[in-house]
């Protein structure tokens, strides 16, 4: 029979001290994880349920959870894995590593909220502190095993907006290009317009049928999706790393092509059947369902064409494996290594300590936390109702020096269209004639993707649609309209083609808690003042006259969480810190060298101390690990024919354990096929013909 894994039962394994200590270590982490990132995720995945362009977010926990079952063995044996006898200068130096990695991520998330986006940085920091913890709690062997989910992590961050419109106005042009030359090509009359992203078709009763390759019809969004399943198949491929790297490399132009083909066969639906049935077919042929079609056909090529197994994999039948029962003490097997027992897990005074100061390290960040946005308390109830019906109350707003406060209307179509709860306008009418009308538009929604950014909507959006934007930006910038929780606006200048009127706006984002209903209710929330000056000359004033404003209204709305001067200090200051700490990183990395180096002599002078029997163990360890896993049978077997003598399997492991003791050799868990195997190699890499 095979040798497996003997798992004991949970509860039984539970009960032994060094499997509670990891179980103890691993749930410290995720709580750690989950009570840092919870608020950042769940806005990322509200935003997902609600928005295209980031619904592909939603399968990433999946993907990642199978990573992890995937690589379950694999962490299990090297999660207790330390060296018995680390060299004294290096022996904290992993620990060190994952503090550093701990404090540049937690840096870049203050910073980040100091920032217009904060969100963003806020995701993209999470691989850096997973990584961090798990060097702090565990070892660099649990990362090495870990390391592709802790960075699959970061498919979490939503794209940019900018990087994302701007791809896929790109992408627009050429698909609407090479559809309209596939259609042409099977006599289909169709043409481009001027900015070649909307196809007109001619049908056979002469009448015409516009189709606008905007971004949703790009493939941005399945391209997208796409690369998060292509880079999970190339991982999970069993096989070479050059037919890992070409099933990742086919993937990309494999769902841009059957994008195109999807644009071409609605083009051709359209000339036969009508514009109804061609939209019928692009509701049809969603996203998802091109990711779905293009995940089979990458998973065909890969198989059928490169030969590549995806899930499972045959491996070399291994005699004492089929042939023998593992005896009890045993906790390997011999020929191939496939270990039959995981590692002992000895609970350490260290490892508590090291739980202790993570539970309270989180405990300290979440009391000087920030939200992702500023969190205020709504000052008054939203709308009201006036013997004229319902209409939005002034009183949401303060009263400022010099100035009027009016409700004008709500716009209830742009509601629809945006998908909002609430979109007031309201007016600031300056009683001084030096000081300009000021409009206030606050819009409310139940997330984040519904609050669109003014010069996405203005600039990006009719580009990627195939039109010229219809005003030229002026001035573009982020300002600081409150210090304490830092709220960051950003100034939109522009001015219209058709008449030429110029409009300034400062908006910034807020999470807001009102009471409708008679219940408490949390809320996304932007706010933006918009002047429409006739003197160009008093643009450069504009600002100056809008920022106070800005501060009175962030202030009245009160904010509930203020940060303590150190977190503003340290977000302030944040990309300085992180520097600081990542050259501290490159530092403990060339201290590790330098050390390796000298480890690499030391050994050196111990190998030639060593007894002549000793050293060709040594010579046959190296030499066996250069063609495969140095098990003990594979060992022995080159050390037979290097000397013409064996030696027994005790007798070998004992020599073995004896040269681990003096640092030449090191004990390794190997994988294969994510099937933890118990080999040996040489600790740090010399030449002994030379020596």
């Amino acid at each position: 029979m095979k040798y497996t894994i003997k798992t004991p039962a949970p509860s039984t394994a539970l009960r032994e001290p060094g499997n509670l200590m990891l179980a103890l270590k691993a749930a410290t982490m995720t709580i750690a994880i989950i009570i840092l990132y919870l608020r950042d995720l769940a806005i990322i995945f509200n935003d997902a349920l609600n928005n295209e362009a980031t619904s592909y977010i939603l399968i990433v926990p999946i993907l990642l959870a199978y990573l992890i079952y995937r690589k379950r063995k694999m962490l299990r044996a090297t999660m207790p894995t330390d060296a018995e006898n680390p060299p004294k200068n290096t022996r904290h130096l992993p620990t060190l590593a994952g503090i550093l990695l701990c404090i540049t991520a937690i840096i870049l998330y203050w910073y980040g909220s100091y920032t217009f986006t904060p969100l963003e940085y806020h995701i993209l920091t999470l691989p850096i502190f997973t990584a961090g913890l798990v060097l702090i709690l565990f070892n660099p062997q649990t990362l090495r095993q870990a390391l592709f989910p802790v960075a699959f992590l970061a498919f979490l961050t939503p794209p940019p907006s900018e990087i994302l419109y701007g791809l896929g106005s790109t992408l627009s042009v050429i698909s609407s290009e090479a559809s309209t030359a596939i259609a042409n090509l099977f006599r289909i009359p169709a043409t481009l317009t001027e900015y070649n992203t909307t196809i007109i078709v001619t049908r056979p009763d002469n009448t015409t049928m516009s189709f606008a390759v905007d971004i949703a019809c790009s493939g941005i969004y399945s391209l997208i999706g796409f690369l998060v399943f292509v880079a999970f198949l190339a991982f999970i491929v069993r096989d070479k790393l050059w037919k890992k790297l070409a099933t990742f490399t086919i993937g990309f132009p494999l769902i841009y092509l059957l994008n195109i083909l999807r644009i071409t066969i609605i083009i051709g639906i359209g000339y036969q059947f009508g514009e109804q049935q061609a939209l019928d077919l692009f509701h049809l042929l969603g996203g998802w369902i091109l990711i779905f079609l293009g995940t089979l056909i990458l998973l065909t090529i890969s198989e059928k064409i490169l030969k590549t197994q995806i899930f499972t994999r045959k491996r070399d039948t291994c005699p004492s494996c089929t042939s023998q029962t593992p005896s009890p003490t045993e906790t390997y097997c011999h020929t191939c290594g496939r270990i039959t027992k995981y590692p002992r897990a000895n609970p350490r005074k260290v490892d508590i300590a090291k739980i202790i100061a993570v539970a309270l390290a989180t405990i300290l960040l979440m009391s000087t936390q920030a939200p992702v946005y500023a969190l205020t308390q709504g000052p008054a109830q939203i709308l009201i109702q006036t013997p004229t019906g319902e209409q939005g109350n002034t009183q949401i707003f303060p009263n400022i020096t010099g100035y009027t406060t009016q409700f004008l209307y709500r716009d209830t179509n742009f509601e629809q269209t945006a998908k909002q709860d609430l979109s007031l306008i309201y007016f600031y009418a300056p009683q001084q004639e030096d000081k300009e009308p000021v409009w206030v538009a606050l819009e409310i929604a139940d997330t984040t993707a519904s609050l669109h950014r003014w010069e996405t909507c203005l600039i990006t959006w009719p580009q990627t649609h195939g039109y010229q934007p219809g005003v030229t930006q002026l001035e573009l910038n982020d300002t600081t309209i409150l210090e304490n929780p830092p709220i960051i606006a950003r100034y939109f200048g522009f001015q219209y083609h058709s008449d030429n009127q110029t409009q300034l706006v400062l908006y910034w984002y807020e999470t807001s808690i009102f009471t409708i209903n008679n219940a408490s209710q949390q809320k996304h929330v932007k706010i933006s003042l918009i002047t429409y000056p006739e003197n160009p000359e008093a643009i450069p004033n504009i600002k100056n006259q809008l920022l106070p404003i800005a501060e009175k209204i962030a202030d009245y709305w009160q904010p509930i969480k203020t940060w303590t001067l150190i977190s503003l200090t340290l977000s302030r200051q944040g990309p300085q810190i992180a520097a600081a700490t990542i050259a501290l990183l490159i530092t403990l990395a060339a201290f590790y060298l330098l050390e390796l180096k000298k480890q690499t002599t030391a050994n050196a002078n111990a190998y030639r101390k060593l007894s002549r029997q000793n050293q060709q163990l040594v010579d046959a360890i190296q030499k066996t690990q250069k063609k495969a896993p140095a098990t003990i049978n594979r060992i022995n077997e080159t050390y037979r024919t290097a000397t013409g003598h064996t030696i027994a399997t005790a007798e070998l492991e004992q020599r073995i354990a004896e040269l681990e003791k003096t640092g030449i050799i090191a004990s390794r868990i190997a994988n294969d096929q994510d099937e933890p195997a118990q080999t040996w190699k040489p600790k740090t890499i010399f030449s002994l013909r030379k020596r």
